[in-house]
């Protein structure tokens, strides 16, 4: 049986900034989509990520820094609920869809060890399999086409209605949809078993990576290093995630740029 005629999980978060090493969790959402589209379970948190939201980044996802500490719960509690439900996901054998999963997995992953919790990888023995990225899987299968491949591009050349973009279980809905009608169009992708989609995957993320990186170096950034590991960055235990904070920062601070060594953003 194909993947696409099967249920689909998927996993969304909207967060503090775009440094997967030192930016902070505000919501999350796990869904899971039963082969109609139609959702049949949801899972959704809103954390207070004991930090000040940048402004930048409220602005994107509506969560105010004043909101997300008067109606969050507390960050160390939401983390180990958010990766035990997306480790339950995958041990199940239920295909996990995140749309640019290097950044929202690698971000959890150091959220955990942020507050000495067991990351996903460690909960399952090894790289949390099967995923399916959008992102990566549309550059592989149309590598040509022009455009943005952000999601609300992807839902508009995939024909997936998007009406609530970055909130978290918009978002994971719509990446599924997306996902599903792309194993439609591209059969060879949909009727492949899920190990080969997944392995296909951590080989084009890898490609894609050294593409980026070499139009980086040539345009604005001869040093920039582009992470080619999916979906999980490795952590660099010599300059790992910051410990938890003990208080909240006082005042606010710039949403963090993209670190040459963060995975990529999608414009």
């Amino acid at each position: 049986m194909s993947w696409i005629t099967g249920p689909l999980a998927a996993f969304d978060l909207e967060t503090t900034g775009t440094d997967i090493e030192t930016d902070r969790i505000v919501t999350a959402a796990v869904v899971r989509l039963e082969p109609d589209g139609a959702v049949s379970a949801e899972r959704t948190w809103l954390l207070d990520p004991g930090v000040a939201i940048p402004e930048q980044a409220s602005a994107i996802h509506g969560i105010s820094t004043d909101h997300a500490r008067e109606h969050g719960v507390p960050p160390s509690s939401a983390v180990e609920d958010i990766t035990r439900a997306v480790a339950e996901v995958l041990r199940s054998g239920t295909p996990l869809v995140v749309m640019n999963a290097r950044y929202d997995l690698s971000l959890l992953d150091r959220e955990c060890r942020r507050y000495g919790l067991e990351s996903i990888t460690e909960r399952l023995g090894g790289v949390p399999s099967p995923v399916i990225d959008p992102l990566v899987l549309d550059k592989q299968v149309d590598k040509y086409r022009r455009g943005k491949r952000a999601l609300h591009a992807l839902c508009a050349h995939y024909g997936v209605s998007l009406d609530d973009a970055h909130d978290a279980r918009a978002d994971a809905v719509a990446a599924a949809r997306v996902v599903r009608r792309m194993g439609e169009k591209y059969q060879r992708v949909g009727t492949m078993p899920l190990t080969d989609l997944h392995e296909l995957q951590v080989r084009a993320a890898a490609e894609q990576a050294a593409s980026l990186q070499a139009y980086l170096r040539r345009t604005t950034d001869p040093t920039a290093v582009v992470e080619p590991a999916w979906p999980v960055v490795p952590w660099n235990r010599r300059s790992g995630p910051a410990e938890a904070p003990r208080e909240r920062e006082p005042g606010g601070r710039a949403a963090a740029p993209l670190s040459r060594t963060a995975p990529g953003q999608v414009s």
